[in-house]
């Protein structure tokens, strides 16, 4: 029994802890993209903005601010990851790879971690801790309450036959060849 207790709370651990890390890594993310955008934060290449409208850099920055912005709060988390994980991924093998084999070497180290990180988020999921699970728990809980009238009326079993809610006929309605 201690076993199964350990195992739930190591279970609620890593929940817990891969919402902090998606959180964590969407709020960086977004903070790249603010400092492209805006020039907050020590701004893009040392110091300014980005201009407006131009190839890839600007259209990274957006992916990163906005992106960046979904994946921290958890909402369209997957699909937000997978655009964040696939403009990391392009960054790497456009800007980086061609100068060196391997990360370390090509300064491309940030873009690849940041493609398999929002990989993982999007295999992983957004967590207990996001609007994706608090608009999904809203939603079943309202199909729930759509649903209990009628799952009520199918419950209770048979009726006399004379409302229209009836869910089973009555005896007398029943033609002789069948059986209920």
């Amino acid at each position: 029994m201690r076993f199964s207790t350990s195992r739930t709370s190591a279970a609620l651990a890593q929940e817990q802890v891969l919402s902090l890390f998606r959180i964590v890594v969407g709020l960086l993310f977004a903070c790249h993209g603010a400092a492209s955008l805006f020039g907050v934060l020590g701004g893009a290449f040392g110091g300014g903005t980005v201009a407006a409208g131009t190839w890839p850099g600007w259209y990274a920055a957006v992916i990163q601010f906005v992106g960046g912005g979904l994946v921290m709060l958890g909402l369209g988390t997957r699909y937000a990851a997978l655009i964040c994980s696939g403009s990391m991924a392009y960054a790497y093998f456009t800007e980086h790879q061609q100068h060196a084999l391997w990360p370390i070497q090509n300064g491309g180290e940030p873009a690849a971690l940041y493609a398999w990180t929002f990989l993982l988020i999007v295999v992983a999921g957004p967590g207990r801790w996001s609007l994706d699970a608090l608009f999904g728990r809203i939603a079943a809980n309202n199909t729930v309450t759509a649903v209990a009238p009628a799952a009520a009326v199918f419950a209770s079993g048979s009726h006399d036959g004379n409302d229209t809610g009836s869910v089973t006929p009555a005896r007398s309605e029943v033609p002789a060849s069948s059986s209920v």
